[in-house]
């Protein structure tokens, strides 16, 4: 994945289209999307201040998902769904990807690589921490419907379709964060933001 799986859902902010919910579930998932999108404009917002709030902001998982699964999240190109689990200093994802989108008209003769082609289940695990203003990503695992990549094979991925396109984005990334974020914190089933 490009870069801290919860910091995804920091950078690109917008606005939610409303629509009336069809069912009392799809209300409460709206409902859940909103309130990320609210707490993503106040950290926008936050930013623009002589001197932000340092209060912490904090995004629910739910929410988050919700907000992903709201069809307004800018996903990185071949990522169809994501869905994102955080423990302290971890995160967890689930996503289908289509892995041809994303090494479309780039090619490569190494055999460990044709792995990444047509449309898969991924899951990833990651170590996560931000602080001073820098995020930092740990990718500890990646399986593809089930079956775990090696490193060194994940490495040769990222190296070849994901960094040149993303420079300092790889297996391990280092990063500035958006909107004066002085710390990004992965707890229980949340994230909490404070900024400087």
């Amino acid at each position: 994945m490009r870069t801290s799986l919860f910091c995804l859902a920091l950078i690109g902010v917008s606005t939610l289209a409303q629509q009336p919910p069809a069912s009392g579930t799809q209300a409460i998932y709206q409902a859940e999307a909103n309130n990320a999108q609210r707490k993503f404009d106040y950290i926008q917002q936050n930013s623009k201040r002589t001197v932000p709030d340092q209060k912490p902001t904090v995004v629910a998982e739910n929410e988050i998902n919700a907000w992903l699964s709201s069809g307004q999240a800018q996903l990185p190109k071949g990522v169809k769904k994501l869905q994102l689990h955080g423990q302290p200093g971890v995160v967890t994802a689930h996503a289908v990807v289509d892995f041809d989108e994303i090494t479309a008209g780039v090619h490569s003769g190494n055999p460990f690589l044709s792995i990444f082609s047509g449309t898969h289940e991924v899951d990833a695990q990651a170590r996560t921490e931000g602080n001073g203003g820098e995020g930092h990503v740990h990718i500890e695992t990646v399986s593809l419907d089930g079956v775990e990549i090696p490193r060194m094979v994940l490495q040769f991925f990222a190296d070849k379709y994901i960094t040149p396109k993303h420079p300092g984005i790889g297996v391990d990334s280092t990063f500035n964060l958006p909107y004066r974020i002085d710390t990004a914190t992965v707890g229980s089933r949340q994230l909490a933001v404070t900024q400087k």
